[in-house]
């Protein structure tokens, strides 16, 4: 399998220097790179920098090399263009299709996925021109990220942070893993394992609610179910997503189901298992109870009375379990495969690991994935450390490692167990 060719576009912003952490994403995955920054971009961090990581030339106006044609050679031959950061200006170049440098020349002659990741200040990414210039592009089919929320230049802070590095490299990766599969035969390789398979993610934490302005909820942040999907669609799967309240982005190129209450989660899960899925991951925060009478008005606090109201709390269906029985009652393909997670902490009855094994035998999933929580693990970290325990009694230890890694370590075994499929099925 020959290297993917990646033009890594670089726009004149602040963020600059996190496209060198991408760029080390790529080079290490074995990519090809080749680095197109602006020239504002190398006010930032300079040529040197970019063609030692990359250990190819670099260029930025179109009259370097003329005799090879660079404007128009680089985006046709590219497997995938990636900019970060995409900074205002260059999201409205790109929009209205003005090519003054090379990077935009580029962006008009490239006919593979395009990947944006935008990066400025708050009141930009709100502006009027810069939200229509976004949905012009996505409507054109170039795959634009949410920036993140969190510290800007200086004292700010707000929507219109650059991505991490590794989210845009998992977004990248599962474009080149779904323009690799729409171009695939028979042949199969470990990076597009899931191709024309269908997966199911859960991700996000319920809310049960108290009132209307309340509810019972967890302290999941979704980071781990998000990189389940974002690592399937990077091998090559269709990926449902059915996505409670998360902290994160929805992984670009997954078919998201929104949902708010255990009950609708599960309800979603079933509908998209129950539609030919080869695997099912319940990567969720499920709320195990949730009040049996909701109030329709806000609960209203007196100040004359020093009680609190008293809340009765009815059990949630075990959404796992139910997946099992609706397996072994036929309603389920037998071959689906399904994968829960145990978020647990040690007590004085048994180790998070005993615990997980108590679970595991009692779900009856092919899978399940341990993980201690409690004192900064698990919840929010972008690290993670587990045990996947297989119904056959395999244990795999993973970790302590990026939640992608994790994603993998998963897939991995999943791909083990989904039987293989004829070409013609594919």
């Amino acid at each position: 399998m020959t290297a993917p060719r990646v033009v890594l576009g670089v726009g004149g912003g602040i963020a600059a220097y996190k496209a060198a952490l991408l760029l080390r994403l790529f080079t290490e995955g074995g990519a090809s790179v080749r680095v197109v920054p602006t020239e504002s971009a190398l006010r930032f961090v300079g040529e040197p920098t970019w063609a030692a990581l990359s250990g190819q030339p670099v260029a930025t106006g179109v009259w370097s090399d003329v005799h090879e044609v660079p404007h128009v050679r680089l985006g046709r031959e590219a497997d995938l263009v990636v900019v970060a950061p995409a900074t205002a200006d260059l999201l409205g170049r790109a929009a209205h299709g003005l090519a003054d440098d090379l990077l935009t020349n580029v962006l008009l002659t490239a006919r593979c996925p395009v990947l944006l990741a935008p990066a400025m200040h708050t009141e930009m990414w709100q502006h009027p021109a810069v939200v229509a210039n976004t949905a012009l592009l996505r409507e054109r089919g170039v795959h634009v990220l949410e920036p993140d929320s969190g510290r800007l230049t200086g004292a700010d802070t707000g929507p219109g942070r650059l991505p991490e590095p590794e989210r845009i490299h998992a977004a990248a990766m599962a474009l080149l893993g779904g323009a690799a599969a729409a171009g695939a035969s028979s042949s199969s390789s470990s990076s597009a394992d899931l191709a024309g398979r269908h997966v199911v993610v859960s991700a996000g934490g319920t809310r049960e609610p108290l009132d209307p302005v309340r509810f019972l909820g967890n302290a999941s942040s979704g980071r781990q179910g998000a990189a389940l999907a974002a690592r399937a669609l990077a091998r090559g799967a269709r990926v449902t997503y059915v996505r409670a309240h998360t902290e994160v982005p929805d992984p670009d190129g997954a078919h998201v189901v929104p949902v708010s209450t255990a009950l609708q989660l599960r309800d979603a899960v079933l509908a998209a298992a129950r539609a030919g899925a080869d695997a099912v991951v319940m990567a969720a925060a499920v709320a195990d109870f949730r009040p049996a009478a909701p109030s329709e008005t806000k609960i209203k606090k007196s100040d004359d009375d020093d009680g609190a109201p008293l809340v009765e709390l009815v059990r949630n269906p075990d959404v796992l379990a139910g997946l099992v029985a609706e397996r072994r009652e036929g309603r389920l393909a037998p071959t689906t495969v399904l994968v829960g997670f145990a978020a647990e902490t040690g007590d004085t009855t048994g180790s998070v690991l005993e615990h997980g094994r108590l679970k595991a035998r009692r779900k009856g999933a092919d899978l399940l994935v341990v993980n201690e929580v409690g004192g900064g693990r698990a919840f929010g970290a972008t690290d993670n450390t587990v045990v996947i325990i297989g119904a056959d009694g395999t244990e795999r230890a993973v970790g302590p490692a990026p939640k992608e890694s994790i994603a993998d370590a998963v897939w991995d075994a999943v791909a083990m167990r989904v039987p293989v499929k004829n070409s013609g099925d594919l």
